[in-house]
């Protein structure tokens, strides 16, 4: 099981330099800087519950541009490789390449346990699941993307902190599209969490 260190609320989103389709170099920064940035990892591209992850922030992409908040998906591919999965998978997305994960350890996304990437009850009853409604399976991994990387979902405003840091239970363990919308009490994701949390237009 991993031991990296965790991202907490308003902890500095970490600055990574990674590759996009194209294989040009890009800043982590350079999206959140622009508008409030929700930051998907992926696992690796044989595994099912990713494709799920990716098919459900496809579906949401309108939503949550009316929200004003931005989709990076960062992947364990190459450049070819996420261009080919992002395609297929969310077309229109942005898709990053970490084939050497540094944005993975930074953001503290390391590798699980065999319960949480294997045996959780919970992984069994997804696999049923999405095999029977979707027809997805788990697959080898590509060569070079590791199986037991965990993933996850981060919401980073403009000023480079942390609103939201999401770490999978398991492998299975997707946020919610309408919390990474909305928060918890419909938060607005734009200003800073400074003080008490309370609804959108609340007192």
């Amino acid at each position: 099981m991993s031991q990296l260190a965790q991202l907490k609320f308003n902890d500095p989103a970490p600055d990574i330099s990674l590759l996009d389709a194209e294989g040009n170099t890009v800043q982590l920064s350079s999206f959140w800087k622009k508008q409030t940035l929700v930051l998907a990892f992926t696992r690796h591209f044989g595994c099912p519950q990713c494709k799920e992850m990716m098919d459900e922030l496809h579906a949401a992409q309108p939503d949550l541009d009316a929200r004003g908040l931005s989709l990076v998906i960062v992947t364990q591919g190459t450049p070819e490789q996420a261009k080919a999965f992002c395609a297929d998978r969310a077309p229109g997305a942005t898709c990053l390449a970490d084939p050497d994960r540094a944005a993975y350890t930074a953001y503290g996304l390391g590798r699980g346990s065999f319960y949480q990437t294997l045996i959780s009850p919970n992984i069994w009853r997804s696999n049923k699941h999405l095999k029977e409604t979707k027809g997805y399976n788990p697959e080898t991994p590509p060569a070079g993307q590791d199986a037991l990387i965990m993933s996850g979902t981060f919401i980073i405003g403009i000023d480079g902190l942390i609103r939201l840091p999401y770490y999978y239970e398991d492998i299975a363990d997707h946020p919610p599209v309408e919390l990474l919308m909305k928060g918890f009490v419909g938060m607005d994701w734009s200003k800073p969490i400074v003080g008490p949390v309370t609804p959108e237009g609340g007192e």
